[in-house]
């Protein structure tokens, strides 16, 4: 069975789950094409429940986004998925997704971040990428991991219009999908690429994160300028 938990060792200690995530990230064609092959259209509920948490879950912001859609578009040019049924559902996924965590966060948002499990680093990391971004920054989170997770929910914290975090949420669901869907199907089966699939998920996840890292350094800039100014009043 693809995906099992490795066995316990004697010690009765399990490998650290974030290795077996790491693994799974960098891995992760391998992975989907082993249960595409051993449990056939099963594949299409997996795919949708993967984008569907981590877009929809404030306590999932970990799980694969771009890499795994770009996966998701090598695996159709191999026949594995059929990417006219697999980038409809993984729209859709995202979308609903996307709502749920809206709604979550203006019907419970109150509660959830006042518990201790909460990484509110995070809520605060996006609530900058609002400020900067506006509106906009429901489509172009698609695009940041974590962000992507607490986007909607911040956006439904803040009680935002739900007809413009709609808008915002189709387009932004529809370009996320479509653009690494079609890029994993036409550029997962070049040789070179195809070859080295772990290396190219390595570069999407850190070319992702660079807007978070550009946003930190520039926070801790501004904050250093600012103690400074006022050591230099003092």
């Amino acid at each position: 069975m693809t995906f099992r938990l490795p066995p316990r060792s004697d010690a009765g200690d399990s490998p650290p789950m974030i290795s077996q995530l790491l693994d799974f990230v960098l891995h992760i064609d391998k992975h989907l094409q082993a249960f595409a092959q051993d449990h056939g259209a099963l594949i299409y509920g997996l795919l949708f429940a993967i984008i569907f948490c981590e877009t929809g879950l404030v306590v999932m912001p970990f799980l694969p986004g771009d890499s795994l859609l770009f996966a998701v578009g090598a695996l159709s040019a191999q026949g594995l998925v059929r990417i006219e049924l697999i980038i409809p559902l993984l729209m859709c996924a995202a979308i609903i997704g996307d709502n749920l965590n809206y709604w979550i966060g203006r019907k419970a948002g109150g509660w959830i971040v006042n518990q201790r499990w909460f990484k509110r680093d995070y809520l605060a990391k996006t609530e900058a990428f609002f400020v900067k971004h506006g509106g906009k920054a429901i489509i172009l989170a698609r695009f940041v991991p974590i962000v992507r997770t607490f986007a909607p929910f911040t956006a439904g914290f803040g009680r935002m219009d739900y007809r413009r975090f709609l808008a915002y949420s189709l387009g932004g669901g529809l370009v996320w999908v479509l653009s690494f869907s079609i890029a994993g199907y036409f550029l997962g089966s070049i040789p070179i690429i195809k070859n080295n699939l772990k290396l190219v998920f390595v570069l999407i996840i850190v070319v992702s994160l660079l807007p978070i890292l550009f946003e930190v350094l520039k926070h801790k800039a501004e904050a250093k300028k600012a103690q400074a100014a006022k050591d230099g009043e003092a």
